[in-house]
């Protein structure tokens, strides 16, 4: 059953997912405190966390990268490509410095990324935001460690991407996928291409449909692996 989108009525339910048992109890008490939202489940595995988002009905799992059994990355690319989990929405946890693979997890389907060490009040404000349908993208770091990962061979990009690729575009979603990619939200496009922010929606809208990207961070990708954004001199690793 696919997870229901949270209301300003309904908690966001949250299930946790690390191998480290300190970590999760920390993460929980932190989630249970907070209002509107509370923890529907707990797994020490990347096994554990496809099964719970399956039974516990979560809106949004917090996934580690590093776990046992199955990893962060596969446990995501499984619930993200599970029809009846449509709704659930990944957000990662990440060492950042050490961690080569957070770029295949945008890839597999998550929304966006946090460092293990961020501020208790960050998490949660990342938290209400993927679980809001946003993606939780920072452009500086997110371009230098685009960039550095997409030297490294990966999988194919998209389906819809590699049949059609730019072409499928037009002048102005080219303009809209550049901005994206460079992490500005809906509101900023607007401004910089002057025009109103429910027209800047409805043209990311559009883009994620004709690319068949689940979300911005996908557009994010897709957009340096088909080189419409290359990283800056200063956003080089």
């Amino acid at each position: 059953m696919s997870a229901t989108k949270p209301t300003p009525s309904a908690p966001i339910r949250v299930l946790l997912a690390d191998d480290q048992t300190l970590v999760r109890a920390a993460f929980a008490m932190l989630i249970e405190s907070a209002p509107g939202m509370e923890v529907v489940g707990q797994a020490g595995t990347g096994r554990e966390a496809v099964e719970l988002a399956r039974t516990a009905r979560a809106d949004l799992v917090v996934m580690d990268i590093r776990m046992p059994d199955l990893d962060g990355i596969e446990a995501t690319r499984r619930i993200a490509a599970d029809d009846d989990l449509a709704g659930v929405r990944i957000l990662v946890l990440t060492t950042y410095d050490t961690d080569d693979h957070i770029v295949e997890a945008l890839r597999a389907g998550a929304s966006g990324f946090l460092v293990k060490d961020t501020r208790p009040a960050d998490l949660l404000d990342g938290i209400r935001t993927v679980a809001a349908g946003e993606s939780l993208l920072s452009p500086g770091p997110t371009a230098r460690l685009i960039a550095r990962m997409l030297r490294i061979p990966a999988a194919p990009p998209p389906a819809a991407l590699a049949a059609a690729g730019l072409g499928a575009l037009s002048d102005r979603e080219r303009q809209v996928l550049t901005l994206v990619a460079r992490g500005l939200n809906n509101a900023e496009i607007a401004e910089a291409l002057g025009l109103s922010p429910l027209t800047a929606k409805t043209h990311v809208s559009r883009i994620m449909g004709k690319l068949d990207a689940r979300d911005r961070a996908q557009l994010v990708i897709a957009a340096y692996e088909c080189g419409l954004v290359t990283p800056s001199r200063s956003e080089a690793p």
